[in-house]
């Protein structure tokens, strides 16, 4: 890069944009300017790495103007303690100069020269729609045209059955504006009634939402209801769904429920804890029972492996995974399946 310029940053600054950072891997978030700048100088390593990368959302606009906000989805490399190959970023942002300078906002045309741009990738559906809907309600923006549609389903009006008309941004919306009008409400009613066509993408919403105590106590109720069914479809929607809830102690009793039920060695469960409910396995016994439910799968893939690979790179986890290797006091199937890591 110039020596003026020397991140990203530093290049949205010199062009004159007003810009935001999301973290949209694991789940959509924003990220603060204070550690997105700590992320660049490798003083902090990324808070959310999935499969050793960044995964960002950086959204910028002209605040002079009224035109809509550009949006750059960036994949970045990871190094093995998830802080960010700096190198990998300067070639993007060179990558940036070279085809529009510090013009960022110009038309489409002189964006498109950046699509082929190896860094550059398309999220899928889900969190396209989800990072629509938080822009619009951070913007203080209307909803999409789906919405309205989305929150008379949600009333029951039109009969449960009648979700083929639901569109994935409607159910986006409605995640993100739970907290508006009686939104709350016609979940906590819906949820039970909800066929797993409409269910399944609500969760995979839901995910992003840091739903309110109220919600969560029903969410709990359903995995309870899950795990009394065995109903694994149900189950896994559900601690999707409650995953971001700020009730850390409902969340924390859901992991501990699942841990002694008999999913608690399902491949896809255990899945759904590692990359969704991450932040509750600090607690060392929860993260050493997750550990050794997740060593008694079987399964043709390495699941153990993968697992640990998640969770190790994960900076809040990363020492307490790793103090996993020097407990003595672990089973016989933990230590097989940590012992197949270095074969």
């Amino acid at each position: 890069m110039t020596a003026n310029i020397a991140t990203l940053a530093e290049l949205l600054d010199a062009a004159g944009t007003t810009w935001r950072v999301y973290d949209i891997g694991r789940r959509v978030q924003k990220l603060d300017k204070a550690t997105f700048a700590d992320i660049e100088s490798t003083k902090l390593a990324y808070p959310f790495p999935l499969a050793q990368h960044a995964l960002l959302a950086i959204q910028f606009w002209d605040a002079k103007a009224s035109a809509e906000p550009y949006v750059w989805f960036l994949k970045l490399p990871l190094d093995e303690q998830s802080k960010l190959i700096a190198a990998s970023r300067d070639h993007f942002a060179n990558m940036v100069l070279e085809a529009v300078g510090t013009q960022l906002l110009g038309d489409e045309q002189e964006q498109s020269k950046l699509d082929n741009n190896p860094y550059v990738f398309t999220p899928n559906a889900n969190k396209r729609a989800a990072f629509n809907a938080h822009i619009k309600v951070e913007l203080h923006q209307s909803a999409s045209q789906y919405y309205e549609h989305t929150q008379l389903y949600f009333s029951g009006k039109l009969g449960w059955q009648q979700w083929q008309s639901i569109a994935v941004q409607g159910l986006a919306d409605f995640a993100a504006r739970l907290n508006q009008g009686d939104n709350e409400l016609r979940l906590c009613s819906a949820w039970e009634h909800l066929p797993a066509e409409v269910r399944q993408p609500l969760a995979a919403q839901l995910e992003n939402a840091q739903v309110s105590t109220q919600v969560a106590e029903m969410l709990q109720q359903s995995i309870q209801h899950a795990l009394d069914k065995n109903d694994k479809a149900l189950l896994i929607d559900s601690l999707r769904a409650i995953s971001f809830a700020p009730a850390s102690g409902i969340c924390c009793a859901a992991i501990d429920k699942v841990l002694v039920s008999n999913w608690a060695e399902d491949a896809d469960i255990c899945q759904v804890i590692a990359g969704r409910l991450w932040t509750h396995l600090q607690a060392p016994e929860r993260l050493a029972a997750f550990m050794e439910k997740s060593a008694q799968i079987e399964s043709e893939q390495p699941v153990f492996a993968s697992l640990f690979a998640d969770l190790v790179a994960i900076p809040t986890l990363r020492p307490h995974v790793l103090a996993m290797l020097r407990c003595e006091q672990r089973s016989e199937a933990l230590s097989r399946a940590i012992g197949g890591l270095f074969s």
